[in-house]
């Protein structure tokens, strides 16, 4: 069997302060994480559902089978900096301290694709899910879940893209067969492991992988109140007055034949870019903040074309 350091980045016990600041700086998507705690928890761990029917229905409630053949997989959708691979390997702090349990982050290696020979990438994908059910079942304890993993798998139109292209290799088609195969197996093993696919080609993804997601989260550009949600937490103790905030949001949003900032052109491009205009010499002045809004071009739409 392949080793786990060849099928995976280093593992990381969350939550862990790095990832934690990651998770608390993704402003603007509230709603998306208040469903994403739910949806987590009850993959990790269904017997919560059952608490709650006892609870406030008197437990004899028929829409819990519904629940019981869910796959633990979610899928991650959006335009490149949108925030979705960088919530997908956050969530898992905040879901360590709901259920007050370790949550494991696993990131598949895009090298689990292998090299094209026959029969390799069905191995590797085969041997990544072992080690996930190995690990799953340790989760499992007797007394119940004692904690949760999280397999992250980014660029996932690589891996299980649609077997319906006409290009498609063999090679690839065979290993869409095996990613759905293990995902079924974890579904139907009740394991505290929980999938994520991160993609901005979702109509790539293979139907079958889209059927089975319990869940499918869209990332959009950020709307007006996301953007000043973002902008006022990354320029705090900077002293830009309030009113240049709201500039900043008008200026940042989608104009005629130009999209909007996507997140990461707030967080990674223009506040930094700010913050080095004037290091070393002098603080950060509203209006070359302003300037260089203006100057920046945001980041292009991907399309599935591109």
């Amino acid at each position: 069997m392949t080793s786990q350091d060849d099928l995976f980045h280093p593992v990381i016990e969350l939550p862990e302060p790095v990832r934690r600041a990651r998770y608390n700086r993704l402003v603007g998507l509230d709603s998306m994480k208040a469903r994403l705690r739910k949806e987590a928890a009850l993959l990790a761990d269904p017997r919560l559902l059952r608490v709650w029917a006892d609870r406030h229905h008197g437990g004899d409630v028929a829409a819990l089978t519904l629940f019981a053949d869910r796959a633990p997989l979610f899928v991650f959708s959006g335009d490149v900096g949108s925030g979705k691979s960088a919530l997908a390997e956050s969530f898992g702090c905040d879901l360590a301290d709901q259920l007050d349990l370790p949550v494991f982050l696993y990131r598949l290696k895009l090298a689990t694709r292998g090299s094209g020979l026959v029969g390799e990438m069905t191995a590797l994908i085969g041997d990544a899910f072992a080690h996930l059910h190995a690990e799953g079942r340790r989760a499992q304890g007797t007394r119940g879940v004692n904690s949760v993993l999280i397999l992250v798998v980014d660029e996932a139109d690589a891996l299980v893209q649609s077997r319906e292209a006409q290009q498609m290799h063999h090679e690839d088609r065979a290993g869409v067969d095996a990613f759905l195969a293990g995902i079924d197996s974890l579904a139907s093993a009740k394991i505290p492991v929980i999938v994520v696919l991160c993609t901005n080609r979702v109509g790539a993804l293979d139907p079958a992988v889209m059927r089975r997601a319990a869940a499918t989260f869209t990332f959009t550009r950020p709307d007006a109140q996301q953007r000043h949600a973002v902008l006022a937490q990354a320029l705090d103790g900077l002293g830009i007055r309030s009113e240049t905030v709201d500039k900043l949001v008008a200026v940042t949003g989608p104009s005629s034949g130009r999209p909007g900032y996507t997140f990461s052109d707030l967080t990674q491009r223009l506040v930094p870019a700010a913050v080095l205009h004037a290091f070393p010499d002098r603080p950060v002045r509203d209006e070359e903040l302003l300037a260089l809004a203006e100057q920046l071009k945001p980041s292009p739409v991907f399309t599935e074309e591109r």
